[in-house]
């Protein structure tokens, strides 16, 4: 089968005046787009690329692929990670990967927690800020506080003045994250302690892969991978792994990464980032159900432990996914 690739290369985004420094950060080195086309071709298939989202429109009665592999992210809105997804649809072609609802869902962190807490899941208390008028008694009463946009993935819009200790820098960083990524801003409570994520893949049924730790800056407790990222300054930051992953916690945080893919219906492949206290409880975060592929990412990284070469890894994630889609 020819199998499209919808994907976003960071030369890709569409740029305009006055957007912040990390607009791009979600999109894809091309790396990415040749270990996808590598499985793929193990597999027996033939790659076909179709770029940003927005290429599908000129082929809307000729997609010219039998089934569609979705990476990109879209450019603004909270319904960008949808695009690709929605348009595939109205071309009745079948594709791998969640679906446009799921997606934009699972971008809009407020809504995402909500659901998690429904399904049975533990995360920090939050509130939700927009406009104008910033009214801080609504604010998680227990600094330090963490504060994000609500529409975005890949630590865009985090840096090291995301974790507030005062009311006055929390108002600072609400007010910025409303002005500069033109959206509401997140806060939450800030769990002190280790960090850990979760990959689920495949169907019938989906099953987790080995939990991994990130590091933490020993400094702020801020995850290692928010203030190492492309656009921040480059800085020899100290970090520690300050988690011990016995194989209760671990059974735990399998256990809670598939209540979460299963209550917004997530498929073939996501991954799940918690937050562990000092106490050993687990903290629900935010669920990824389109994370990078990149050879250095998370996925290269598991690929890693369980002994596999990483197109094979990857052709192992796409069959089970291409067979549950193809014609």
């Amino acid at each position: 089968m020819r199998i499209g690739l919808i994907y976003d290369l960071f030369e890709d985004y569409p740029w305009t005046p006055g957007e912040p420094f990390d607009a791009d950060v979600e999109n894809e080195p091309v790396e990415t787009v040749q270990a996808l086309e590598s499985a793929i071709r193990a597999l027996g298939h033939v790659p076909v690329r179709i770029g940003p989202a927005r290429n599908l429109l000129p082929h809307m009665d000729n997609p010219g692929f039998d089934v569609g592999l979705n990476i990109a992210e879209g450019g603004r809105g909270r319904n960008r990670e949808g695009e690709a997804p929605a348009l595939m649809e109205m071309m009745g072609v079948p594709f791998v990967g969640s679906d446009a609802l799921t997606l934009s869902l699972s971008l809009d962190k407020a809504w995402t927690k909500d659901l998690a807490v429904a399904a049975g899941l533990r995360t920090p208390a939050y509130s939700v800020f927009s406009g104008d008028q910033i009214d801080l008694s609504t604010a998680p009463k227990t600094f330090p506080l963490f504060v994000k946009p609500r529409y975005e993935g890949s630590a865009k819009g985090l840096t090291a003045r995301s974790k507030v200790f005062s009311d006055d820098d929390l108002r600072a960083q609400v007010t910025e994250i409303i002005q500069i990524y033109k959206q509401d801003a997140l806060v939450e409570e800030f769990v002190e302690g280790s960090e850990f994520t979760v990959a689920v893949v495949g169907h019938r049924p989906p099953r987790t892969l080995p939990v991994i730790q990130r590091a933490v800056e020993t400094e702020t407790g801020i995850g290692l991978h928010v203030l190492d990222r492309k656009g921040l300054p480059v800085v020899d930051h100290s970090y520690a792994l300050p988690g011990v992953l016995s194989p209760e916690l671990e059974a735990r945080l399998q256990a809670a990464a598939l209540k979460i893919f299963h209550k917004l219906e997530c498929r073939d492949f996501a991954r799940v980032d918690f937050r562990v206290d000092a106490e050993g409880r687990e903290w629900f975060l935010e669920i990824n159900p389109l994370p990078t592929f990149a050879p250095d990412g998370t996925f290269a990284i598991m690929a890693e432990l369980m002994g596999l070469s990483y197109p094979d890894f990857l052709a192992q994630v796409l069959r089970e996914a291409i067979e549950r889609v193809k014609p």
